[in-house]
């Protein structure tokens, strides 16, 4: 770590050619106001605008302050941003979305915020965020299951500030598919929030759309939680009781009342079980695929080019 930089910025970059000039010289400004020295990671997730072109013109103008990195495709936000803290030399480092929804100048607030509390993890969370309904309520969506199935505080964002020993130890994770608050919060419980304003969008429309939003959320749920086998274990047993009663009915009558059961009972039992069956063999599945991609060491990034 080099002594002579202070902050190191890792902002993941996708499809942000007309708003990253305006952001990295925001981020000179703030700087330059706090009299800190600062240098900027920008993280290229394969972006099909042309954003490498900007980044590298800035990288031209500013060698000292910019690190450029490029990802072979497309890893996703949390993948670029883990991918861009092995590139800080900073002690402390700042992770800021692209598209200026979050001024840079609410850094200042994770700044003081960690002056006053000298926490491992900053959160600058957005009391009204000015997204569309269906990226709020997905966003919402993930912050509660957070909180309900790991007992996390629930105010996670992208808005961050966190310390270079704490970066260090999660650049060791091995997996192909990261979700950076659930693994920040397995290091760390000391945690300081500060709210931070958000701003409508801009320029370029948000890269979430419901496809990948659904697919975060069902990684996220496969890769850091037991739920899906808990209800596999007490949902197979509480259909398992409630079949058995049912036997148990259709038996009873039989033997007392010597009715006939019927082809109709017997083939809903049957669809209805090999339906459990079925679902729960796809479940075990989903686990079975993403241990053999963890086994197989599939790397959470691929770099292309660094300047």
């Amino acid at each position: 770590m080099s002594d002579s930089i202070k902050y190191s910025v890792v902002v993941p970059v996708y499809n942000s050619e007309p708003s990253l000039e305006e952001l990295f010289a925001g981020l000179r400004s703030v700087f330059d106001s706090l009299a800190e020295t600062f240098e900027v990671v920008f993280v290229d997730d394969n972006s099909q605008d042309g954003s490498w072109d900007v980044i590298s013109k800035l990288k031209k103008q500013f060698p000292e302050l910019i690190t450029a990195v490029k990802l072979g495709r497309n890893f996703g936000q949390h993948n670029a941003t883990f991918c861009g803290f092995g590139f800080t030399k900073g002690s402390l480092i700042i992770t800021i979305d692209d598209d200026l929804q979050t001024p840079p100048e609410e850094i200042a607030k994770l700044i003081l915020t960690h002056q006053n509390t000298q926490a491992d993890l900053v959160y600058g969370f957005n009391g009204h965020k000015h997204h569309s309904a269906i990226r709020n309520l997905g966003s919402r969506s993930l912050k509660t299951s957070a909180k309900v199935f790991h007992n996390s505080p629930g105010e996670g964002s992208s808005f961050r500030l966190l310390t270079a020993e704490l970066a260090g130890k999660i650049t060791h994770h091995q997996q192909n598919f990261i979700f950076l608050d659930e693994v920040l919060l397995w290091y760390t419980d000391d945690i300081a929030f500060t709210e931070a304003r958000h701003l409508p969008r801009k320029y370029q429309q948000s890269g979430y759309s419901i496809t990948k939003l659904f697919k975060l959320f069902a990684n996220l749920v496969l890769y850091y939680t037991m739920v899906p086998l808990k209800l596999l274990v007490y949902g197979g047993f509480i259909i398992s009781l409630v079949t058995f009663c049912f036997g148990l009915y259709f038996i009873l009558k039989k033997m007392v009342y010597n009715v006939p059961l019927g082809y109709t009972s017997l083939i809903v039992t049957i669809l209805f079980s090999t339906s459990i069956i079925l679902f729960s063999l796809g479940v075990l599945g989903e686990y079975l695929s993403r241990i053999y991609q963890v086994q197989n060491r599939k790397p959470a990034y691929s770099i292309k080019k660094v300047l």
